[in-house]
């Protein structure tokens, strides 16, 4: 005979699992079924005949060149949103909870974390673009000349993703300061230990996995973005997104439709071993905030 809190257990289990239904539906539909159909779109023709053709065409000069310019981007931009939002995250963190600084400056990087595509790319067209107020000022004050077509350029989309970069940083390296304990700088202080001793044998080994995990997130959400840069590049695929949207839109060559899904099956992988590493990097991490 079954134990009666085992039975109560069961449905328990039974009933919490039930409500992550919905949840998994969303993802089956919108995630997982798309992402296979890419996958096996990359390995078949038109006809549905097995073919290895259109992921060959990725390790071709044009398509690798496409990657490590994606790379480059998403590295340099992260790297600089991790840096200036990490020190930012330190600084917000030594604030009160509950001071109304901290709410609004959180709640901005919140909106700003979200803010790309074509209202970005007009904003910083407006200011940094050919006649942007920016330019003419440095133009007609310091006589410094910004390029015409800095923005379409990749340094130009470096300081575009920034703008959205730093603010997300914030948001996710913030629980990670927050979790630094007074008890542990007085107890360095106590050991006869220095702020820099603090910082080198205790903060900076505590935050280092979090700084990691983030600058990888940051990576995958900088490979990942398409509206920013299509808003601001015309009649050029420097990067894997706008590559693919090229590729889906020619007309010329049916074959294309192919090569976009295994230029995706690419940005899959890339992005897959980017949050895998993201992942194990956060397991490590949480063993400090318990």
């Amino acid at each position: 005979m079954s134990n009666p809190s085992t039975v109560a257990r069961a449905v328990r289990n039974l009933r919490d699992g039930a409500a992550t239904l919905p949840f998994f539906g969303y993802l089956a539909v919108f995630l997982f079924l798309p992402t296979v159909i890419v996958i096996l779109g990359a390995f078949r023709t038109r006809d549905g005949v097995f073919t290895l053709e259109p992921m060959s065409r990725l390790l071709q000069p044009a398509t690798l060149q496409i990657f490590l310019t994606t790379s480059w981007l998403s590295l340099a931009s992260a790297l600089i949103g991790a840096v200036v939002g990490g020190a930012a995250a330190y600084a917000l963190s030594l604030t009160s909870i509950t001071s109304t600084t901290r709410r609004v400056f959180t709640a901005v990087c919140s909106v700003l974390a979200q803010f790309g595509g074509v209202m970005l790319a007009f904003s910083f067209i407006a200011v940094l673009g050919k006649n942007g107020n920016l330019t003419r000022l440095l133009a007609d004050a310091f006589h410094v000349v910004i390029p015409g077509d800095f923005l379409a350029s990749v340094p130009g989309l470096i300081v575009v993703y920034s703008y959205f970069q730093i603010p997300l940083m914030v948001i996710v390296f913030l629980p990670a300061v927050d979790g630094l304990r007074v008890e542990w700088r007085d107890a360095t202080a106590n050991l006869g230990g220095s702020s820099l001793t603090y910082w080198a044998r205790v903060a900076a080994p505590i935050l280092a996995p979090s700084f990691l995990g983030c600058l990888l997130l940051l990576f995958a959400n900088a490979f990942s973005a398409y509206a920013t840069a299509a808003a601001l590049i015309s009649q050029r695929n420097i990067i894997v997104p706008m590559a693919i949207e090229g590729a889906i839109r020619n007309e010329n060559n049916a074959g294309m439709d192919a090569y976009a899904q295994a230029l995706a099956t690419g940005m899959i992988l890339v992005v897959a071993l980017v949050m895998g590493g993201y992942t194990l990097i956060q397991r490590r991490a949480s063993r400090w905030h318990r």
